[in-house]
C-alpha cells in the first residue's frame, strides 16, 4: 500500500491572479476558501480538491506553459459527474474569454470515459474526465 492518500491541492503560478481566480470562480464553480494578499495568492476549491493559484512576480517575464519542453506540469485532470455535465461546461468553455479548447469531448482510449482538454486563462493545460457508465 502506497504512503500517500491521493491529491490535497494542486498550485499554480498563473500570470493574471484575478482573471484565474474568476475562471474557477465563475465558469467551473469553485468556492474560494482562502487568499493571501500578501503573497500575493488564492485557495479555491470544489469541495474535492484545493487549488491554489498564485500570482507570477513579473509576468510579463515569467516563461509560459509548455507541456513539450519544461519539466514539469504536462496538465492537470478533474473528474466531473457524467458526460452531460462535460458537454455542458464544453459549450461554456467554448465561449469563455481566455479558454483554447484543444479538443472537445470524445472517448477515452476507446472506452466508455470521455475527456477534453483546454487550456485556462493564463495558458495552463487542464483535462476534464466523465467516467463512463456502468
Amino acid at each position: 500500500m502506497a504512503f500517500t492518500q491521493g491529491a490535497h491541492h494542486i498550485g499554480l503560478t498563473v500570470p493574471n491572479l484575478a482573471v484565474t481566480r474568476d475562471f474557477f470562480v465563475n465558469v467551473l464553480e469553485f468556492k474560494q476558501v482562502g487568499e493571501v494578499p500578501s503573497y500575493p495568492a488564492f485557495f479555491v476549491s470544489d469541495g474535492t480538491i484545493l487549488v491554489t493559484l498564485w500570482q507570477a512576480v513579473d509576468p510579463a517575464t515569467a516563461t509560459p506553459f509548455d507541456r513539450k519542453n519544461n519539466i514539469g506540469l504536462h496538465h492537470f485532470a478533474l473528474k466531473v459527474d457524467s458526460l452531460e455535465t462535460l458537454k455542458s461546461l464544453h459549450q461554456t468553455l467554448a465561449s469563455t474569454e481566455g479558454v483554447e479548447i484543444e479538443f472537445a469531448p470524445e472517448p477515452l482510449g476507446g472506452g466508455p470515459t470521455h475527456h477534453m482538454m483546454f487550456y485556462i486563462p493564463g495558458g495552463i493545460r487542464m483535462e476534464l474526465i466523465a467516467p463512463g457508465s456502468k
